[in-house]
């Protein structure tokens, strides 16, 4: 490969990915074209980009970006293949979920939700919750309190303190 094209390549990689919050390094080297392209389906259909790229090349991309994403280097080595998303657990689940029936893909490394996971983090990173998932959670957790407030005045315990109310604020 020229190096005009190798650095073309490296501008594509780190595009893609400051497009994408969270991205796995993962092994997929063994897989026969039939199992590949089932793994390309499914990460098509979960919105994860799959992208088979050359170790260096995503060295020197991750280098360029302003992350500092050094602790990853160690796991550039074989096969790399990059799962790019914006969940933050979809690549863990499609892996765990595809690798029952397969002896690949394996987890090397992934930058997930600002933080590092190795390879050994897998379910870890299968239970992990995005911020919106979190926020969700949190209103729910804020509404509580006013929905059994208002449950209350509904019931007919409820219809009684509303009529006493009333007839109070109308004195």
């Amino acid at each position: 490969m020229r190096k005009e094209d190798k650095a073309t390549v490296i501008n594509q990689l780190k595009t893609t990915i400051g497009e994408y919050s969270h991205f796995y390094l993962a092994d997929i080297a063994g897989l026969n074209s039939e199992q590949t392209s089932s793994l390309r389906r499914q990460c098509f259909e979960n919105d994860i980009k799959l992208l088979v790229v050359k170790n260096t090349l995503l060295k020197k991309a991750l280098e360029q970006l302003d992350t500092d994403y050094s602790e990853l280097y160690d796991s550039l080595s074989g096969s790399t293949s990059v799962m790019l998303c914006n969940t933050g657990n979809a690549p863990a689940k499609l892996i765990k979920s595809f690798s029952k029936d397969n002896e690949k893909p394996a987890l090397k490394a992934a930058y997930v939700e600002e933080s590092f996971y190795g390879a050994d983090q897998l379910e870890a990173l299968v239970a992990i919750k995005s911020k919106n998932e979190l926020i969700a959670e949190v209103i729910g957790l804020l509404q509580s309190p006013a929905k059994n407030v208002i449950s209350g005045l509904q019931a007919s315990a409820g219809q009684k303190i509303l009529g006493e109310l009333e007839t109070l604020s109308k004195r």
